[in-house]
């Protein structure tokens, strides 16, 4: 039998942060995974970090996010060379919103607006763009993207040298609860854990596993209506098999990640037409291509997340992933025969306003239930860690579990993106 001060769950980004955190506090913190760390999402993510929210909260909470990327980019493996979202009409003021709501917390970005302006801004940075009709650029300065698994060894390797212990091949089985409802032992594959204080849960799409063992409710009333807590999505990542320096800027260096959202057809090099309904993707420079993806896809309410899925995306992503890429750029012409299955995406699980709850759960469970918001938000430990020690955070606040009762929800965007 094991005893923990803190017993987190969940070796990803959440987890790992948090443990950091806390031992950097003196605090003894243990934790466990089932497999091991970066085996679930954090792992295979798309490694994208920005700040392009519409909404007040997770643009405030994301500028945060991005200050811990910046102290420790060497150990994270976090490359700070900014974040591009493109659009058409209809989402100029949507990212207007966003630009304006940056300049008041002082987040480095600017706004090009106008399909000629929009155009030459592109053109100024990589000469063989040619993709038509964008009407706003959001051109972040800070932000950009971090090599997925390398970052998570980097971030365990900080838990650990602050003092946590991580148990990899761990897995929790249930819980046991005292009279008033506090957990007094986590039961795992490796035996009996007992909590002396607090457990923090951050198991990422293996969230509805948990709340199920800790007895919290499946259905939840949103504005007057019941409706299941969890909705698993399919996203659709990829990467093309060629040199990462094709999407270098003209100068050589590291490029912005790229998110593009358009209302013109999409077709492929031979011209056939993809598809003439709005459409987007993102693409970013990679270890070893070009890597990317587009709206993810509805799973259902319910799936089997073991083994963890691999190769997720629908078939007719790659065709219009890199025709995307293509419409973009003169120089993806002819790479469709060079995407590869890797790795990438998978599955997430969102919650019922497919925004976070970050919240006590019971007197002692904090849950980090992200709603694949995950990977960028390495900042949610430190505030994690503020709030089981006592403390309060105010970045953390508007996630509550509570916000579905009293209907204090987060406003919703013109994206196709169900995380924007």
């Amino acid at each position: 039998m094991r005893t923990a001060a803190y017993l987190v769950i969940g070796a990803g980004v959440h987890g790992l942060s948090t443990a950091w955190h806390l031992a950097q506090q003196g605090e003894q913190v243990l934790v466990v995974d089932k497999t091991g760390v970066a085996a679930g999402a954090s792992g295979i993510a798309c490694g994208v970090i920005r700040n392009n929210y519409f909404q007040p909260a997770m643009s405030e909470l994301m500028a945060a996010c991005v200050e811990i990327w910046e102290s420790q980019p060497e150990t994270l493996h976090y490359h700070g060379s900014g974040y591009i979202a493109l659009g058409p009409e209809a989402q100029a003021e949507d990212l207007s919103v966003v630009h304006e709501r940056h300049q008041r917390i002082g987040y480095p970005s600017e706004l090009v607006t106008g399909a000629d302006a929009v155009a030459d801004h592109m053109r100024s940075l990589y000469a063989d763009w040619r993709a038509p009709g964008l009407e706003v650029c959001l051109h972040e300065h800070a932000g950009g993207f971090a090599f997925n698994r390398e970052s998570m060894l980097g971030l365990a390797t900080l838990a650990r040298q602050a003092g946590a212990e991580i148990l990899e091949g761990v897995e929790v089985t249930g819980f046991d609860l005292d009279g008033a409802g506090a957990v007094i032992a986590a039961e795992t594959s490796a035996g009996r854990i007992e909590v002396e204080q607090q457990v923090v849960v951050a198991v990422g799409p293996w969230i509805p596993a948990l709340w199920t063992m800790l007895d919290l409710p499946a259905r939840v009333r949103v504005a007057g209506a019941e409706r299941d807590m969890w909705t698993y999505w399919y996203l659709q990542e990829g990467e093309i098999d060629v040199d990462p320096k094709l999407l270098s800027l003209e100068d050589g260096s590291m490029p912005p990640v790229l998110h593009v959202d358009s209302d013109a057809p999409l077709y492929d090099d031979e011209g056939t037409l993809i598809t003439d309904e709005f459409w987007g993707n993102y693409f970013k420079q990679d270890l070893h291509g070009v890597q990317g993806g587009a709206a993810p896809v509805v799973v259902g309410e319910t799936f089997t997340v073991d083994p963890y899925p691999t190769a997720s995306v629908e078939p007719a992503f790659a065709d219009m992933w890199c025709a995307s890429l293509s419409h973009c750029m003169k120089r993806f012409e002819g790479k469709r025969a060079t995407y590869k299955n890797i790795r990438s995406g998978g599955v997430g699980c969102f919650t019922v306003d497919s925004f976070p709850v970050f919240d006590y759960m019971l007197p002692n469970v904090y849950v980090i239930a992200d709603s694949n918001h995950g990977y960028k938000m390495i900042g949610v430990g430190r505030e994690v860690a503020k709030v089981v020690t006592g403390g309060h955070s105010s970045l953390l606040s508007p996630f509550r579990y509570e916000r579905f009762a009293t209907g204090d929800l987060h406003p919703v965007s013109h994206s196709p993106y169900p995380w924007s």
